[in-house]
């Protein structure tokens, strides 16, 4: 939970978490890697067609993910699209710092 002061509220990193949505982890996770595929996609100069055509979806999931709505994207899927551009995905896990108090997930 974000910490408090007279006049303002800080961050606790994620968003979601400091708006007290659930799944606060894996919110900002889907977020990230949506970031990264719209960044790509732009990038290589892909319309939505285009990008569906590649993806193996219909343009209006295209348009879904590049709006930032990602409820009907699973992080498994999200990480798929990113293979089909052509990009290397890499998975660490380690244990949390004890200066921390919760374990989280971060995208690079």
């Amino acid at each position: 939970m974000p910490k408090r002061t007279k006049d303002y509220v800080v961050s606790s990193g994620n968003v979601f978490a400091d708006l007290g949505l659930p799944n606060p982890e894996e919110a900002l996770a889907k977020a990230e890697l949506a970031h990264k595929i719209a960044l790509l996609i732009q990038n290589k100069g892909l319309t939505q067609v285009q990008t569906a055509k590649l993806l193996g979806v219909d343009q209006p999931k295209v348009s879904a993910l590049l709006r930032g709505r990602l409820s009907g994207f699973s992080l498994e899927r999200l990480m798929r699209f990113l293979l089909l551009l052509g990009q290397d995905i890499k998975i660490t896990v380690q244990a949390c710092p004890r200066s921390r108090s919760q374990a989280r997930v971060h995208v690079a």
